[in-house]
């Protein structure tokens, strides 16, 4: 079976989590960056480096409690054309999971956990 946007979402949903869908398919780093921030909804402070969109990705005060699932769609097309763009920002990505997880060091009452579907 195919690991789909849809399948993540309904995965998410199924566990009592909330899914944010990364729009479109960001092929540089600043795109991506404003993806992630929308699908979140960051706040307008947010200050577009990935110093900014780890202290927001590790703070998500501005959301309800509980686990929030980013859905990375075509991840592989960042991966393909700007690959340390790509490292540099699951970089951050893995680093807010660990953060927010239980024991992490900014672990509170939300959770993020990141999905990256083939679509």
């Amino acid at each position: 079976m195919e690991y789909t946007k849809k399948t993540a979402a309904e995965q998410a949903h199924a566990r009592g989590a909330y899914a944010h869908l990364v729009d479109g398919h960001p092929v540089d780093k600043t795109s991506t960056m404003d993806a992630i921030a929308t699908a979140l909804s960051f706040p307008d402070y947010f200050g577009h480096n990935l110093d900014a969109l780890y202290d927001c990705l590790t703070d998500l005060s501005w959301l309800p409690s509980g686990e929030h699932v980013l859905i990375w769609g075509g991840s592989d097309l960042l991966k393909q054309a700007d690959p340390k763009a790509y490292l540099a920002i699951r970089g951050v990505l893995s680093d807010a999971e660990r953060a927010l997880a239980p024991g992490g060091d900014r672990a509170d009452s939300r959770r993020l956990t990141v999905a990256l579907p083939e679509d």
